[in-house]
């Protein structure tokens, strides 16, 4: 499979300057299937849905975009997706099952709707239909994804297993394991949860919105630290960790400086924007 990283930031775009390198759209990635030209599954609508596009040229969208959970930062690319939204797509938007029994279409359009948006999610151009998922294994687009709920804050939150029979990516944007559990290192639990996601992957996209010292104060927010994204890999057998979601507010030259903590090693990269993935 193919991975394209169109967005890697978290909670909130990061334009200017300090962010040029690594980029400051928030998380989207798309996946294509070994000699397909376009990709078909995409995993989260943060801005950076937005950079998808180019790569379908003139043609339409047709796929499923699977949303991890519904915070800003996953979602707000989906009105700007304009390969998407023109005659021709066949878009499928899939969220969390959530507990209170909203359908998928009612609860994306809390946020999606006058007054805060001039057009509600249905009102796009194109076959849009929307609906909703537990955990489990199901296919999506030639795709098996296995999914798991994740800790996280404000809402329910998966975390995805994406194979095509031979190669497997994990996709956890945000991940909160302090919430059930400091864990050895004080970086939070290796539950179970994760650890099945992870399983002798080829590659783990991994929340590393903080570093370990920032735990302590922060990770009540909701979020992992990169340390423990790595050691995660290392236990479950990963073969390539992922660095991503990160801080907004985190340049560039801060992230070289979090990249020289794990030395040069193969089997860690920081996650950066247009950066691909062949696995």
């Amino acid at each position: 499979m193919r991975v394209h990283l169109l967005g890697v930031r978290g909670s909130t775009s990061a334009p200017g300057i300090e962010f040029v390198r690594y980029g400051g759209f928030t998380s989207s990635v798309a996946i294509s299937h070994d000699g397909e030209p376009f990709p078909t599954l995409v995993l989260d609508a943060g801005t950076g849905l937005r950079r998808c596009s180019a790569l379908f040229g003139d043609d339409p969208f047709k796929g499923t975009i699977l949303l991890s959970h519904l915070h800003w930062d996953h979602t707000h690319g989906l009105p700007f997706f304009s390969a998407g939204d023109r005659l021709g797509s066949r878009v499928s938007v899939v969220v969390p099952d959530q507990f209170d029994g909203s359908g998928a279409l009612e609860v994306l359009s809390r946020g999606m709707s006058p007054p805060h948006f001039p057009v509600s999610a249905d009102e796009l151009r194109g076959e849009w239909t929307f609906m909703s998922l537990s955990p489990g294994t199901q296919e999506f687009e030639g795709f098996s994804v296995m999914t798991a709920e994740m800790p996280h804050r404000g809402g329910r939150t998966f975390g995805f297993r994406v194979s095509d029979g031979h190669s497997v990516l994990t996709y956890m944007p945000d991940h909160w394991p302090t919430d059930i559990g400091s864990g050895p290192q004080g970086w939070g639990e290796y539950h179970e949860q994760a650890m099945a996601l992870c399983v002798d992957a080829d590659a783990l996209l991994h929340d590393a919105s903080l570093v370990a010292e920032e735990v302590e104060k922060e990770a009540h927010f909701g979020h992992a630290a990169a340390q423990y994204a790595v050691e995660l890999g290392r236990r479950s057998g990963v073969g390539k960790v992922i660095l991503f979601h990160h801080k907004p507010d985190r340049t560039d030259d801060q992230f070289d400086a979090i990249a020289g903590r794990f030395g040069p090693e193969a089997s860690v990269l920081l996650a950066a924007e247009s950066m691909v993935l062949d696995l």
